[in-house]
């Protein structure tokens, strides 16, 4: 069922207000940093073995139980900042290419999302 025309302007009215007060959590993260998906695999992994380290530390139970559960959470932490540091780009950001139909600004914001899902499945 289409939206009416007050509907189709008040989704237009509130997608520019989050735009507007809300662009750090819309936009993409900027600069010349971004995560890296080695980087969160080696975390993921170093946060397990901090997890196997603090259930070992538990079971053996007396003072080197505690070294082990301490180095375990040790593990853990290191494992979550190396998921979610972010890395230096080697090469600099490609500008975005503008298609050579431009969209106008009037368009829904349904009709855009289904452009988007159109140009992603066309492989452009």
């Amino acid at each position: 069922m289409p939206l009416s025309e007050q509907e189709q302007r008040l989704l237009d009215e509130m997608e520019r207000h989050l735009l507007h007060n809300d662009a750090d959590v819309v936009s993409a993260p900027s600069g010349d940093r971004t995560l890296s998906y080695r980087n969160l695999v080696y975390g993921a992994l170093l946060l397990l073995a901090g997890v196997g380290g603090l259930v070992a530390g538990v079971i053996i139970g007396d003072v080197w139980g505690i070294v082990v559960g301490v180095i375990g959470f040790a593990a853990m932490l290191a494992g979550v900042m190396v998921a979610v540091t972010p890395v230096r780009r080697t090469t600099p950001a490609a500008p975005r290419e503008r298609s050579a139909t431009k969209q106008p600004s009037s368009a829904s914001f349904m009709d855009r999302m289904n452009d988007r899902w159109d140009r992603r499945q066309d492989g452009r």
